[in-house]
């Protein structure tokens, strides 16, 4: 058997760690000596701290490192883990494109342009989103669900789709959001998927580039032009995702459409 320090030698972990995991109950010494307190280890026992060691390398917690331990499969923590980092990494992403866009301290430069967007005929579901993140889930559940009900509906050309928000405020959770998808026809409907037709609607358009965070720039800056122009809103604005985390990697690349309805 191996005292404590040359254990630590051979595993590459401080004794302060081994003594910590040992608290956690993940590596506890085979023996401990009643009389001096020292603590000894089996050789068998370097590959159980190989594994720790690199589990915490990727960030796992202790209890998830004991769930391994204790049998989990490795592949379903490594999903879970996988899942978290890329929450992380999303995160990241957005805190970094809110700094680049102060540290240029200067003004979002937008270009607003009051157009006319043709009668058409939507499908439509209605979810509350538990965030913002489920906005994709919103629009390829209802696209699929559409397609199961209406397998020979086609999309009209160009592609016209978009989100409106139907709470009375802006709401980080619990996000009540309708996803249209505008089609050459309307089709079979169930308690999810609706069709309407939206008339011929007048409004101001401007594009966004950059994170969802920001877009209360773009809305500050709509809503002012509105008003100086003497248009008065006339319906639910309308966000039309063009580029996205779908096809752009870097958040600096998100394009987004506003559509404010006036008269």
């Amino acid at each position: 058997m191996l005292k404590i320090g040359e254990f630590s030698k051979l595993c590459m972990l401080t004794v302060k760690a081994l003594r910590f995991y040992e608290k956690e109950g993940l590596l506890v010494p085979t023996e401990v000596d009643e009389w001096t307190g020292y603590r000894y280890y089996e050789t068998t026992q370097l590959e159980t701290a190989a594994t720790i060691k690199a589990l915490r390398q990727l960030d796992f917690s202790v209890d998830e490192v004991k769930a391994y331990l204790e049998g989990q499969q490795i592949k379903e923590i490594l999903v879970a883990k996988e899942a978290e980092l890329k929450q992380r990494l999303y995160d990241i992403s957005h805190q970094l494109s809110i700094i680049k866009y102060l540290s240029e301290e200067k003004e979002m430069k937008y270009q607003a342009v009051v157009k006319e967007i043709p009668e058409c005929v939507v499908y439509s579901e209605e979810r509350v989103l538990k965030d913002y993140s489920e906005m994709s889930m919103l629009v390829l559940g209802s696209a699929t669900e559409c397609r199961r009900l209406n397998p020979n509906l086609e999309c009209t050309k160009p592609d016209y789709g978009f989100c409106e928000y139907l709470d009375g405020e802006h709401k980080e959770t619990n996000i009540l959001t309708r996803y249209s998808q505008a089609v050459t026809k309307a089709g079979v409907e169930n308690e999810r998927v609706k069709f309407r037709t939206l008339p011929t609607t007048k409004a101001i358009c401007i594009y966004h580039k950059g994170a969802y965070d920001l877009l209360g720039e773009a809305y500050a800056y709509i809503m002012k032009y509105a008003n100086e122009n003497g248009y008065k809103v006339n319906g639910l604005a309308r966000e039309c995702y063009i580029d996205g985390v779908w096809n752009k990697d870097d958040v600096n690349e998100w394009l987004t459409e506003i559509q404010l309805p006036i008269e």
